[in-house]
């Protein structure tokens, strides 16, 4: 992790410095591009361990540029977060539908985007790990494989970005239990990673979409949390 390659995307050259500053003492290789075109040659030629993606830039927005990283077979599985003024819901469900596993609004705190970033590749540095507990699991028509990183419905694999796997994978290995918002955050991010409940709630919508009618094994348990159900 102390090498890793950190991409930002960004536009604003003030940004860029002070993240550069924020991140100096983490070891990691940082570079920069400032539009999403500049972005996509930059990943396509030096590849990348963690991508921080802005919304608002120059020429190609941030979305176009988010859904072509994710059509690159090399990044479907890189941990890419969102960093934009834009902090609609509307924004935010549209750049996790299209592959984002992560969204913070501006004004944001380096500390926090850098808590992020950690917890995003050690996520991904223990998914690359085999051990007991990454062994496939079966529930209905769902079948999932973290060590390759596949989800199947029926057979047809499903689209999920990095954290929405990792909700599912930690639901199918605990069918039929109940857990809250903050359960749910240490479980796929780890313990005390800065996000609010409104943005699991939001996470939680688009993997029951992208679950099409399996979505309904994900149930809402009003006023604790969520809970996987095992088809009767």
């Amino acid at each position: 992790m102390s090498k890793a390659l950190i991409v930002i995307i960004e536009d604003d050259p003030e940004i860029q410095e002070m993240l550069a500053l924020a991140f100096a003492g983490e070891g990691w290789e940082l570079r920069a591009a400032q539009s999403g075109e500049a972005g996509v040659a930059m990943l396509e030629r030096d590849g990348a361990d963690c991508i921080i993606l802005d919304i608002m830039l120059p020429g190609m927005d941030g979305l176009k540029t988010l859904k072509i990283i994710k059509s690159l077979p090399r990044f479907k599985n890189t941990p890419l977060i969102m960093a934009t003024a834009r902090g609609e819901e509307a924004d935010i469900i549209t750049g996790l539908e299209l592959g984002a596993d992560d969204y913070v609004v501006k004004p944001y705190s380096p500390r926090v985007l850098k808590a992020r970033i950690r917890a995003a590749l050690r996520r991904r540095e223990e998914e690359q790990e085999s051990s007991p507990e990454t062994r496939p699991r079966r529930v209905g028509a769902l079948n999932i494989d973290p060590l390759r990183h596949e989800a199947l419905r029926d057979g047809e694999a499903l689209d999920l970005s990095a954290t929405e796997f990792a909700m599912l994978f930690h639901f199918m290995s605990h069918p039929d239990m109940v857990f809250s918002r903050n359960q749910i955050i240490s479980a796929v991010h780890g313990p005390g990673y800065p996000v609010t409940d409104r943005s699991v709630d939001v996470q939680i919508l688009a993997l029951r979409k992208k679950l099409g009618e399996a979505g309904e094994m994900l149930e809402t348990v009003r006023g604790v949390g969520y809970r996987f159900r095992r088809p009767s």
